[in-house]
Parts: C-alpha cells; structure tokens; sequence
C-alpha cells in the first residue's frame, strides 16, 4: 500500500530490525527513564532524602512509554526533556518530586547518545566478523587457484582467487581492530549539571566533594560504562561523534572497495554475487545479470563516507560551553549512519555467503595472458636445451607482437606458443612448454600466505567469537 509521505529508505529497505531498535524512539526514552531511576538510586545510596517506594515506582514504567502525554506538553513548552519528566511524574506521582534531580536535559540526552552509539557498534563488531568468516572460508577453499592479478586494472602477474580475498578480509580487520578500540574508549558524559561544573549536586551534596565524585561513578556502572568524560561543557565533545564516524566511514570504505572489486569480475565473468532463482537483473535485457546489491553497497558507503563530514563540522563549531546547532543534525546524521553500515555488513553478509566462482573463465584469461607472462621461463627452458639467449630474446619479442596484433585487432587466440613450439631454434616441444607455463608456477607464495594470514591474524578472532558466527541474513530488497 502507498503513503502520502515520505519514508526513509533506510528505515523501509535497507536496516535491519536490531539496529532500527537501537535508533528508536522507544530504546531512547526507555534508556532516559533508565539514567533518571540510576540518577535517582545514587543520589539515594548517597544519602538523599529519596525512598525505595519512589524507585520502585519509577522502575515500574519504564517501558510503557505515555507518549501523548509527552507530545502534548512539548507543544506547551518546546522542550523535549522536561515534557518527558512530566509525562514520567504522571505515570511515578510519588517520584514525581525527585524525577531528574540535580540534573540538566544533556543528562539523559548525551548519555542516551553514547549509549546508542556503543550498542550499535557492538552490533556492527559482530557483523564486521561474520563478514570476516565467511570470506575466510571463502580464501582458504581458493587459496591455490591461479587468477590473473590486475593492476591499473591491467593484466599482471598472477595470484589466487583466495589471495586477492584476504585482501578484503585484511580491510575488515584493520576496520575490526578500529572498532574495538572505540568501544574501549566509548564514555558517558556522565553527571556533570549545567556546564559541566557540577554545581546543581554541589547545592545538593552541601559541598561533599567526595559523594558528588562517588555519584558520576554509580550512575556509570549502574548504565554499564566504566568511564565518564572527565570533564565537559553542557554536553559531551562532539569529538566522540566525529571519532565514531571515522570508524563507520572506515567501515564504508573497505565495503566500497570490496563491491568495486566484485563489480570487475562480475564483468569478467570470473566471479559472481549471488543472483536469486527468480531475480530480474533488467527490465528489458532478460539476460542480464546484474551485480545490483555490490551497487548497493557502494551507494549507501558513498553516503556514509560524505556523512562523516557532519559530526566533523558539529566538533569543530561548537562554541564555548556549547550551542545547539549540533541538536537537528546529530539527530540525523548519526543514527542514518549507522543504519546505512549495518545494511551494507548485511549486503555483505548476504553477497560473501554465495559467492559464484567461474572456474573455465578463470583458466581462460589466465591462457591468453600467462604467454606473455612466461616469455623469460620459457627462454631460460630453451637455453638449457642448447638455445642462444639473445637471438631468442628478439624471436620471442617479434612472435609476442604478433601474437598480440592477432588477439587485440583480430579478435584471435593467442598462438604465442604455437609459434615457439613451431620454431625449432627454441628446441622446446608443447609438452616442454606446457611445463613451463603452468600457472601454479606463477602465483610466487600466495597459497602459503593465505595459510599463514588466516592462522596468525584469523582464526584467533573466529575461535572467540564463535557463539556469533554464521547469522542469517534476509535482505528487504
């Protein structure tokens, strides 16, 4: 059924259902709820004039959100906050008075903020390894098959179909490493007052130093964090935004680079994403086989990596003690961030689990091109035979030419060896030839280092995570 308004395709296609939660109305204010029952705990284990009953009362209706309630006060008084503080003292009339306590709106605010940004990234950790494993599998069951390698995306030297893919997986750990190190240093604002002086719980505290410090640390374990900022303005550096950007633009990039790479062979016909039973890749050339979700990815990394952009200008212009021109554009650029990651980990799941490897179009590009890579072996072969190397150098660059003349003008096969094997200066049989230019010969140690990339830097990570390996991925489109 269609809808007289706009919808946020991140939200309708792309997110999946643990990450939308996160950035949801009702995480938020079920998480604002929690920080004022910890608020309220501390305060009281501290010696406040606070009851059990009045806890116990709020702990009651954290979820049940009176949401109309809330609206209908913000349209009085124009701000968020408060509104929920008297939609939660509606539902709490003998918490009603000790609700938010000392507190100002960046208490629950910011500290819901960094709480969202670590649980979505502990969401993204776990699916960055599920991409991990999968095209671990993937490398080491192609560890030892030859494929052309390409620079400038031209035919060079060879290496292997499970070689080139460590090279994806090496992104993601660079990426995984990142992330985990973020999470370390993830904090809450903590309980700091107006402008971060603390001097509302000062009033409160009759000037106890001591408990005011013991407060911020008890509310910060009771929300799961070890650490708070240890000192702000009103609200948190936005620098923590910027810093959790760059790791989802990170994120982005590597996933860019991956689609492009599968875009290539896709077109090669070499390797392929998964394409559904019943998929359509045009509405007009039935044939086509389009690599539509590796697009994707590269569409919405596009958009992360431009998205950065915003938390980085928010740090940078914020002024004193802060203004509020981060509000609007925290409110989007930040979660759309994270959804846009977590639907490309979920393409990417998704494409890495199914991927289609053309074996005989390998082998194919690898007999047109390895000729020419082979010349110098195969003159050393023929000097062994009683060869001269000099007149063999100029023979085989004249039949190089020729031959290629015959592939690139003439639409030919490549007959480089046929012309060796048929001048009998070079004293080499097919057989001889043959010999020569196997291309397992050619892919130096790739295998070996597939083994011995996955043994050091993978398996590790996969044998600690193994109660997260292999979720199952539904894409919406």
């Amino acid at each position: 059924m269609g809808t007289n308004e706009y919808q946020n395709p991140l939200i309708e296609r792309y997110a999946s259902k643990e990450m939308l939660y996160i950035f949801s109305d009702d995480y938020k204010f079920s998480t604002w709820r929690k920080l004022w029952i910890a608020l309220a705990e501390g305060e009281m284990e501290l010696g406040l004039n606070i009851s059990t009953e009045q806890i116990d009362e709020m702990k009651c209706h954290i979820f049940d959100i009176n949401y109309d309630e809330a609206k209908k006060r913000e349209k009085e008084t124009r701000h968020d906050v408060m509104s929920h503080v008297h939609a939660f003292g509606l539902q709490c009339p003998n918490a009603k008075p000790i609700i938010h306590l000392g507190a100002t709106s960046a208490f629950v605010g910011d500290n819901t903020d960094v709480i969202q940004m670590t649980e979505g990234i502990k969401i993204i950790r776990n699916k960055i390894i599920n991409v991990i494993n999968n095209l671990s599998k993937f490398a080491l069951r192609y560890k030892g098959m030859p494929t052309l390698g390409f620079t400038h995306f031209q035919p060079a030297q060879l290496t292997t179909v499970g070689k080139r893919s460590c090279l994806w997986i090496q992104d993601l750990l660079m990426d995984l490493e990142d992330v985990e190190f973020q999470l370390k240093r993830m904090r809450l604002r903590g309980v700091k007052g107006t402008t971060g002086t603390q001097a509302s719980f000062f009033e409160l505290f009759e000037g106890d130093h001591d408990k005011i410090k013991k407060l911020e640390k008890l509310v910060a374990e009771k929300m799961g964090f070890e650490q708070v900022f240890p000192v702000s303005g009103q609200t948190y550096s936005r620098k923590l935004d910027s810093q959790v950007m760059n790791v989802l633009q990170q994120i982005a990039e590597s996933a860019h680079k991956f689609s492009n790479d599968i875009r290539l062979l896709q077109s090669l016909k070499e390797i392929e994403e998964p394409f559904e039973k019943n998929q359509i890749g045009s509405s007009a050339m039935a044939y086509k086989r389009n690599p539509m979700r590796c697009e994707r990815i590269a569409a919405l990394a596009r958009y992360v990596i431009i998205n950065s952009l915003n938390p980085a200008m928010t740090a940078a212009s914020q002024w004193l003690e802060r203004t509020l021109d981060d509000s609007a554009n925290k409110r989007i650029s930040i979660p759309q961030a994270f959804l846009a990651i977590d639907s490309i980990l979920d393409i990417m799941t998704n494409v890495t689990s199914g991927l289609v490897v053309y074996d005989k179009m390998i082998n194919k590009h690898i007999e047109q091109e390895l000729p020419f890579m082979a010349t110098e072996n195969i003159i050393m072969q023929a000097v062994k035979n009683g060869g001269d190397r000099q007149e063999l150098h100029e023979k085989i660059r004249k039949y190089s030419l020729e031959a290629a003349k015959r592939v690139k003008e003439e639409g030919l096969d490549n007959n480089l060896l046929e012309l060796i094997c048929n001048d009998e200066e070079f004293k080499l049989d097919i057989n001889q030839i043959q010999g020569v230019i196997n291309a397992k010969n050619f892919i130096g140690r790739a295998e070996q280092q597939v083994d011995e990339f996955l043994e050091n830097h993978i398996y590790s990570i996969l044998r600690e995570n193994m109660e997260i390996l292999n979720i199952k991925v539904e894409l919406k489109v």
